[in-house]
């Protein structure tokens, strides 16, 4: 079944363990993961004649680099074989579904079809996952383990990754969340790996900042300095610097504000915290990129403070010190001063080609803009031909679709293009027949994308692995960090395989199918990404997908549920939402429900004065009498989805559908409706009303003096009311 191909010792070893247990493969890039994989596929084959192979990865490029792989070296028709991204069409894949024995997938559009119901993975007897060290969180290589381990009768995992994780915490996390039984981890240094590795020639190139960019930079850090003084001052220290970090003391303060605390400094506070991250957003460009980022970072505030409410931009917009930084930096762009990086990435560049074509550089970069600008530069060179490789489309034309970079690809594989200039979409299962020399414009403070990186180069011969670097900045802190972090993932990869493996098999036993759950949940098709509808499958509901008119989910004929996140309720009540869809569901629904989900403090995610929100719940409590329930996360809410459902069907046998119109009003209804559009005649007058008169008629018929007995109706509502009554059209 598999030719064209001898395998390795070491992929042999790995083999025999993948075979009998769930296995994650820890190899370094280039090594042949997917060879591994294409064997297991062979001996699953060969043991369910009848069953299908799953391989998962990330991005396009990488599920058309499997394709390519097993049409070369596996012995199956075209037609037994399939490609499933988002640019296949559902029903296209469900066919294609039927009619193949192996699929290569990325995993969100599979996540749907089996939300959707279009594939049946009991079919699968071995589903593969590259880069499995994504397997963390909601990402979609979770779900989709666990519902192939609940449906298949002989279910076989693999895992591969050639960087799982810089501390154990996050490997077993991975490992748990692919119910993984064994890791089979290989380094550069084990003996049977050393033949096949490649040498790579790593080193640094320092650069210091010039005069006219220290300048700036004490501008800015003046400025950050003096906005830390302040917040000192009211009594709030700033421990560190990072946005992680200043978010997480906005929010603290917010929560404050939440409970009544009436110190307007508060206030003041989070807008100093918002001027720090701006302007250390400005001081990472300036250090690490280049004038030509910066400045358009600047220029960009500066801009949007003419027509900006937000009061953090117009005090950076008006500082001195920053009105001083973009002169100088508006002066630095117009000479066109460039970065000591750019000067030094372009005399690698052109020393690399100076007599040749024929050499292949990747350039990695961490931001879009500069990778345009660098890209630009590279172009005066002699003999390159540089192309700019990002992602999706996001502002400026600079973005690709998958059908260009798969282009581009091609173009640098052949040698149409020699230098790639890559963000951070370069860095994962790219397969370049052969990278000479992989450039780093500034450190990543990561040690799986410091590895991702590298990966690029020493494939099939040596490499070399150029790091730009300026001196006393944080380029130098994130090249620390990603060293310490990669001896540290390492140090836990050795002792992996005895201190984790072990508990593995113990503690991980395969799910058994769940029953058939005759309870049904009808959801908004919009839903189908968000962590409730897969808990909802994770409990073996009954889920149908649908275009709903009004709410979220659907639980009986009487039941609709508008669900929100705490971040989404507090948005709709900015943009205005949040009336409209109250009233529509409402209107559509006998017993109307409100969820909002979250452990974020509902007072603190915006910036929304807390009687602003306090208002919108009482108003939707009381005003329209719609309950609210607040649950912690995705987990629960579809626990409280399912329980309502359960009680709402028990005892039911017609199946419930979705409505399409709104719903019929009672005769109450209609009666107090009628009352209560009289002008001056709200709900609560048209109850009383009815209540005293006992029909609208009487009520309609009866004089001034009658009407009065009714409390809170005077002379002058009554005479209104006779007036409306009595007169002619």
């Amino acid at each position: 079944m598999i030719k064209n191909f001898t395998p390795r010792l070491y992929q042999e070893t790995i083999l025999a363990t993948a075979a009998q247990k769930n296995t994650l493969v820890v190899l370094p890039t280039g090594l042949g993961k997917t060879n591994i994989f294409l064997m297991l596929a062979a001996h699953r084959l060969h043991e369910y004649p009848g069953s299908k192979i799953l391989l998962l990865g990330p991005t396009k490029p990488l599920i058309d680099q499997y394709y390519r792989v097993f049409s070369e070296q596996f012995e199956i028709p075209a037609d037994q074989m399939a490609i499933f991204t988002g640019l296949v069409k559902p029903e296209k894949r469900a066919e294609l579904w039927n009619s193949s024995r192996i699929i290569f997938s990325t995993p969100q559009g599979l996540e749907n079809d089996i939300i959707m119901k279009r594939i049946n993975l009991a079919q699968v007897s071995l589903l593969g996952f590259d880069e499995a060290h994504r397997a963390v969180g909601d990402y979609s290589y979770v779900f989709v383990a666990k519902q192939y381990i609940a449906a298949s009768p002989y279910p076989r995992i693999i895992g591969l990754t050639a960087s799982p994780g810089s501390d154990i915490e996050t490997i077993q996390d991975v490992c748990k969340n692919l119910f993984i039984q064994a890791v089979e981890v290989r380094t550069e240094s084990d003996p049977d790996v050393q033949p096949y590795v490649q040498e790579l020639d790593v080193h640094y190139v320092m650069v210091d900042l010039p005069k006219p960019l220290l300048e700036i930079r004490a501008l800015l850090k003046a400025f950050i300095q003096d906005r830390t003084k302040r917040l000192k001052g009211v009594g709030i220290r700033l421990e560190g610097t990072s946005k992680r970090e200043i978010l997480n003391l906005q929010s603290h303060i917010r929560a404050q504000l939440a409970q009544g605390e009436k110190d307007t400094t508060l206030w003041s506070a989070i807008s100093l915290l918002a001027e720090i991250i701006k302007i250390s957003h400005a001081l990472d460009l300036l250090e690490t990129q280049g004038v030509i980022p910066l400045y358009r970072y600047m220029e960009g505030l500066a801009h949007e403070a003419g027509s900006s409410t937000v009061k953090a931009v117009k005090n950076i917009a008006a500082d001195p010190g920053f009105k001083g930084a973009l002169v100088k930096v508006q002066s630095l762009y117009e000479q066109k001063m460039e970065h000591p990086k750019l000067v030094e990435l372009q005399k690698l560049i052109a020393k690399c080609f100076q007599n040749s074509q024929e050499r292949k550089v990747m350039v990695f970069t961490q931001y879009r803009d500069n990778a345009l600008d660098i890209t630009q530069k590279l172009q005066a060179l002699p003999n390159v031909k540089p192309a700019l490789f990002v992602g999706q489309q996001k502002k400026r034309d600079s973005g690709m679709s998958q059908k260009q970079q798969q282009a581009m690809l091609h173009a640098f594989s052949t040698g149409e293009i020699n230098v790639l200039v890559a963000t951070s979409i370069g860095e994962e299962g790219l397969d370049i027949p052969r990278v000479d020399e992989v450039i780093f414009y500034e450190p990543v403070p990561s040690a799986i994308r410091s590895i991702q990186r590298r990966g690029r180069t020493g494939r099939h011969e040596k490499g070399m692995i150029t790091v730009l670097v300026t001196k006393d900045t944080r380029d130098e802190a994130n090249r620390w960090t990603a060293h310490h972090k990669e001896k540290r993932m390492y140090r836990n990869l050795d002792a992996l395989q005895s201190k984790l493996s072990s508990t593995l098999v113990q503690n991980i036993a395969p799910i058994a199918p769940q029953p058939t759950e005759k309870t049904t949940v009808i959801a908004d098709h919009r839903e189908k990404g968000s962590g409730v509808i897969k808990a909802l499958l994770d409990y073996g509901m009954n889920l149908k997908l649908e275009q709903l008119g009004q709410g979220d989910f659907i639980l009986s004929e009487r039941v609709g549920v508008e669900y929100k996140t705490v971040e989404d309720f507090v948005q709709s009540i900015l943009d205005g939402r949040l009336l409209h869809q109250m009233k529509e569901l409402k209107s559509a629904y006998e017993r109307p429900l409100l969820i909002i989900e979250g452990t974020n403090d509902i007072y603190s995610v915006r910036n929304v004065h807390a009687h602003a929100i306090q208002g919108m719940l009482a108003a939707i409590a009381i005003g329209f009498g719609i309950p609210l329930l607040q649950t912690k996360n995705a987990k629960e809410t579809a626990s409280i989805l399912m329980l309502i459902a359960r009680r709402e069907q028990e005892g039911s046998t017609k199946e419930f559908t979705l409505h399409g119109e709104k719903r019929q009003l009672t005769l109450k209804e209609q009666q107090e409706y009628i009352i209560s559009s009289i002008p001056g005649i709200g709900p609560a007058l048209a109850k009383e009303l009815l209540n005293h008169f006992r029909t609208v008629q009487n009520v309609m018929t009866a004089s001034e003096q009658q009407l009065t007995y009714v409390g809170k109706i005077g002379p002058l509502t009554a005479k209104k009311i006779r007036d409306i009554v009595e007169r002619e059209y």
